[in-house]
């Protein structure tokens, strides 16, 4: 068979693992391996909201209202990785009301997976697979949702085991409705749930691709919520085409953290500050007005949001100029500078 042959039937639901196992690129989750964690390690006291923790990149932790939670870059991980993401129940909800919920999500940018062919004849399955582990056995449920046409497909996996790595694997057919935007807005994001009130969990999981029905999103779902023993770690998350799940793509800690920071980044990276590339400086001695200009380390998906910021010597900016490769900082005073103290961040996240 030729190689062209052989790179052609690799993107069929009957390809090899172990050619597709060869090709780069191949998984479509971002930090999977949860190596990088630029906000911080570890976040208490979270009871409510969507939104990026201090944890690992890419992973976005939200709930309503189903007790508080810890999550944390953990070093317990399965023989291969070193790393999961970690959420600790702190204060339990043991009967949750109709819309309380708990989910984890990572979302792609719309340019990001067109090679799925969603929304034509050819749509292309997808297989996720990731390590887990938790106390609470029991059902879980992860979604896919189309966020250009407002359409989601399930699929539940089982948590055998308390306290053991569980591998699982779960292929979503392709959906023929529903083309998605060729652009850097999400389009397309995958879901895991972790408690579901009523509002989600009371029709028929959606096991096909259907317009969006909330109670159909987390049926048979456990309450992770229950109990403040209860844990649940993830890691080694792949996401790639075709009906089987194909070993994880490791990749390095600068590559992961270079994809990283094309949504998110916070600056110093390692407290030294050595990360900065200034580009330009300029200052007038009439107006004592003061520029600082440097590019990022990537191209941001788009223009970025200032802020957390601390650290700036005698002034902070009074403007902020947010480009997708450069910021400007603006001063009145020509004494204002940033050093190894000097700390923001610049977030551009889905």
């Amino acid at each position: 068979m030729t190689k062209a042959r052989d790179i052609a039937s690799a993107t069929t639901p009957n390809a090899n693992a172990a050619l597709l196992a060869t090709f780069p690129h191949k998984n479509l989750i971002i930090n999977g391996a949860m190596q990088v964690a630029q906000r911080g390690t570890s976040e208490t006291g979270i009871t409510s909201g969507g939104s990026y923790r201090n944890a690992p990149d890419r992973f976005k932790f939200g709930l309503s209202s189903a007790g508080t939670w810890t999550v944390s870059q953990d070093s317990d991980a399965p023989e291969g990785f070193a790393n999961s993401y970690k959420l600790a129940c702190t204060t339990a909800d043991a009967s949750l009301s109709a819309g309380d919920y708990i989910d984890f999500l990572t979302g792609f940018e719309g340019q990001d997976v067109q090679r799925l062919k969603k929304g034509t004849a050819s749509a292309e399955s997808v297989t996720l697979s990731f390590w887990c582990k938790s106390n609470k056995t029991g059902t879980y449920i992860v979604n896919i949702q189309d966020t250009d046409n407002a359409r989601t497909v399930a699929k539940s996996y089982t948590v055998n085991v308390a306290g053991t790595w569980e591998y699982k694997t779960l292929t979503f057919v392709g959906d023929t409705n529903g083309v998605l935007d060729d652009d850097n807005a999400q389009s397309l994001r995958v879901k895991w749930w972790f408690a579901a009130g009523s509002t989600y969990s009371s029709g028929t999981l959606a096991t096909s691709w259907e317009a969006n029905t909330a109670a159909n999103y987390a049926v048979g779902q456990v309450n992770l919520a229950d109990s403040t023993s209860n844990y649940f770690n993830i890691t080694g998350i792949q996401l790639e085409l075709g009906g089987t799940a194909t070993p994880f793509e490791h990749r390095s800690y600068g590559d992961e953290l270079a994809r990283c920071q094309r949504y998110f980044y916070k600056r110093p990276a390692d407290g030294a500050g050595e990360d900065d590339l200034i580009v330009s400086s300029d200052y007038n001695n009439t107006t004592n007005n003061f520029w600082i200009s440097f590019f990022y380390p990537q191209e941001m998906r788009a223009r970025p949001t200032y802020g957390n910021a601390s650290g700036w010597v005698t002034q902070s900016p009074i403007t902020v100029n947010e480009g997708v490769r450069w910021v400007a900082f603006n001063f009145t005073n020509g004494g204002a500078y940033l050093n190894n103290s000097t700390t923001f961040e610049l977030d551009a996240e889905l």
